[in-house]
C-alpha cells in the first residue's frame, strides 16, 4: 500500500479526489444520511471547490493506493493538540482487506512528525464505521451536533487514538 499526497496545483488529482470521494460516501451515506443532505454534503465538503478550498487551508489529502489503483483516500490536518483525521474511506470492494490498519499507521506516522500524540476523529452516530474505528483501538471521548447549513446537522461521535500509549497494541499500529 502505498499513499500519493494530492497537491493543490493537481487539477486533474482534485477531480479525481472528488469523483473518488463522490463514489465512495454516495455508497456509503446515501442509506444513512438521506440522499438530500448527502448531496449537501458533498458539495460542501468533496466538491473540487471544497477540496481546492480545504488544500489552501492545510489539509493533506491522499489517495490510498494497491499496487496501480486508487481503492481510498485520506484527509488530515493538525488541530489544537491532535491531528484530526477528516476523511478515511475505502471503496467498498477493498473493506475487509485489513487496509484500515496500514491507513491508521501512516496517519500515526504523520501525526508524530509534526510532535503529537493523537488522533482524533469525528462518526456519524449511526454510522458502521463506528465498529471499525473501535477495532483499531479508537476511544470514544464525547458526542457532537454540528449545524452545517440548510437546516442539516452532523450528529457525531468524536474518537480519539492516543498514539503514546506504551506498551499496548496501539503502540504497534504507529
Amino acid at each position: 500500500m502505498t499513499f500519493e499526497p494530492l497537491m493543490s496545483t493537481d487539477e486533474g488529482g482534485i477531480e479525481a479526489m472528488s469523483a473518488l470521494a463522490t463514489e465512495i460516501v454516495r455508497e456509503h451515506y446515501d442509506p444513512i444520511l438521506g440522499t438530500a443532505q448527502n448531496d449537501y454534503m458533498l458539495e460542501k465538503f468533496q466538491s473540487v471547490n471544497a477540496l481546492r478550498e480545504q488544500l489552501a487551508h492545510g489539509y493533506q489529502y491522499c489517495f490510498v493506493r494497491v499496487g496501480d489503483r486508487r481503492v481510498g483516500f485520506l484527509a488530515f490536518y493538525p488541530k489544537e493538540n491532535c491531528l484530526y483525521l477528516s476523511k478515511f474511506y475505502l471503496l467498498r470492494a477493498e473493506r475487509g482487506k485489513g487496509y484500515a490498519r496500514q491507513m491508521l499507521g501512516f496517519v500515526c506516522q504523520k501525526a508524530q512528525e509534526v510532535g503529537l500524540s493523537a488522533v482524533e476523529l469525528n462518526v456519524n452516530k449511526n454510522n458502521s464505521a463506528v465498529f471499525a474505528y473501535e477495532k483499531l483501538g479508537f476511544e470514544r471521548v464525547r458526542a457532537e451536533k454540528i449545524d452545517i447549513g440548510a437546516g442539516y446537522y452532523m450528529d457525531d461521535y468524536v474518537y480519539r487514538y492516543t498514539i503514546t500509549d506504551h506498551g499496548s497494541e496501539k503502540r504497534k499500529l504507529c
